[in-house]
């Protein structure tokens, strides 16, 4: 059967009312896994972080991991949740070949958080509240990899290959409520929201939330309804959307495929459905089961969870600073303007200004150098800001040396370029290849007197009131010291030399 043609965007929010939900599952940055002493270590060789316990072999036994346990608190704390006094894990049941057990260990209905929120600021300024239902512990599982085929689905595969490294790594999995009343605006809702989170879950140390490395995944429910009949329409399950663009693309998508198929008069397939990154497209995946399709029930080899409150108060008082009222903070410190601040934060640099300020750097040095000279070497070598081989306080120390007269700008920047290369601290680089600012004045003086004197004609302009053909003198100069004099001592020496 042909597919319904898309409908128009524009077309889609006049006739229907999105409902949209979001299922955020994040790996929690434990050192072993959720409920074994397996580490969690990614990319190492497959299925060399494995054991008894978490492929699930007969007689072995899981214990909890007190780590997980207890950033899944903090998780739901920085959440606004109520966090349960009494909790327990369940198995949930169903056949995939990524689950060595053919069960998950999850939590069903009684969750570790529940019934928070989380206020996301869009674009113009407007605030949504998305509330949160609940935010669960559970274990990962593994990866299948599928070979052949033009998609990398298991559809079309030639053969399947599985990693068990990844199952059982702690896993949170925050679920909203459905968010009401988003209409044109539910793909930026739905980017926002996640964009929020990760902040969120990044400032609270949890998790690295690499999307691209799968450590953060996004599962979309969206569902359509004719417009404002109150009607709750069959929704579908857009799988593992792993970067905010997708996220955005994903449900702007489904608006306009869900829109088609209702227009057609045919039913919306309650399903799972795959994300494809070329085109911006879903794909039908397998039929969505319902909770009872999984036959939850305890697991009876784990004991309750059972957090004393002192626990939780201790834990909420180790909660950082909200991401977005810390940006608010700095961008008054730092007088930015709102699209300078937006661009600090999508290059990744504010965080690492943020440090190089706290190593003692003035604020628009660190800035300058952040998103200048270090964006430029950061984009040549294909790494995030934050990949680059040097810290935030190498940083402030080379700001240090320029501001002291040490270095100039261009030493400076030489300087930098040995500390990526490895050749040490700026200390050691400066020292290695010998490019302090020469300081001596009677180098400098005779450094002068050599340009002036090469150049008569240049001098005798400079006397006559020309002070600005100085320029050509004191390129001379810097030539001659291989770049390692004070231009601005060099030119009032210029100055000096031929009593202007």
């Amino acid at each position: 059967m042909t597919a319904p043609a898309l409908v128009d965007f524009d077309e889609v929010v006049e006739r229907f009312d999105p409902m949209l939900g979001l299922e955020v599952h994040v790996e929690l940055n434990t050192n072993t896994k959720m409920f074994c002493g397996c580490p969690t270590t990614f990319g190492a060789e497959p299925n060399t972080q494995v054991c008894p316990t978490c492929l699930g072999l007969p007689g072995s036994l899981p214990v909890v991991n007190r780590t997980a346990v207890e950033s899944a608190i903090r998780i739901g704390l920085a959440l606004n949740c109520e966090i349960a006094p009494w909790g327990r894990f369940a198995r949930k049941n169903y056949f995939y070949p990524d689950m060595p057990k053919n069960f998950q260990t999850s939590q069903y209905d009684e969750p570790i958080a529940v019934n928070g929120y989380l206020d996301v600021l869009l674009d113009d300024g407007t605030t949504v509240r998305v509330e949160i239902e609940r935010a669960h512990m559970e274990e990962d599982t593994g990866k299948s990899l599928h070979v052949g085929g033009a998609t990398g689905r298991i559809h079309g595969a030639e053969y399947s290959l599985l990693d068990y490294n990844r199952a059982g790594v702690p896993l949170i999995e925050i679920v909203t409520k459905m968010i009401p009343g988003t209409r044109e605006r539910a793909p930026e809702v739905a980017r926002a929201y996640v964009t929020a989170l990760r902040d969120l879950l990044r400032a609270l140390g949890v998790s690295d939330v690499r999307m691209d490395q799968g450590s953060m995944r996004c599962d979309v429910n969206l569902s359509l309804s004719p417009r404002d009949s109150g009607i709750l329409g069959t929704r579908s399950e857009t799988k593992n959307v792993n970067s905010l663009r997708s996220v955005e693309r994903a449900v702007r998508y489904e608006m306009t495929r869900q829109a088609g198929v209702l227009l057609a008069g045919e039913p919306v397939v309650q399903e799972t459905r795959h994300f494809e990154e070329a085109g911006g497209s879903t794909r039908a995946g397998r039929r969505k089961e319902t909770a009872e399709d999984y036959r939850y029930f305890p697991e009876p080899d784990l004991v309750p969870i059972a957090p004393p409150a002192e626990w939780v108060e201790e834990l909420r008082g180790t909660l950082p600073e909200p991401p977005w009222e810390r940006r608010r903070r700095l961008q008054a410190e730092w007088s930015l303007t709102d699209e300078e601040l937006r661009d600090l934060v999508n290059a990744g640099a504010l965080d690492l200004i943020e440090a190089t300020v706290a190593a003692g750097a003035p604020a628009g040095e660190a800035r300058s150098w952040w998103v200048a000279y270090l964006a430029q070497q950061a984009n040549s070598r294909g790494v995030e800001l934050a990949g680059l081989e040097i810290t935030p306080a190498q940083v402030a120390r080379v700001i240090a040396l320029v501001a002291s007269g040490s270095l100039n700008n261009k030493l400076a920047r030489q300087v930098v370029d040995g500390v990526l290369a490895g050749e040490g601290s700026p200390d050691d680089v400066v020292a290695a290849r010998g490019l302090a600012v020469v300081s001596d004045e009677g180098a400098l003086v005779a450094a002068v007197d050599e340009a002036l004197a090469a150049q008569p004609d240049v001098a005798e302009k400079i006397r006559g009131g020309k002070v600005q053909a100085a320029g050509a003198i004191v390129g001379a100069v810097m030539k001659a010291t291989k770049g390692q004099a004070d231009a601005k001592r060099v030119r009032e020496l210029i100055i000096e030399r031929v009593g202007a």
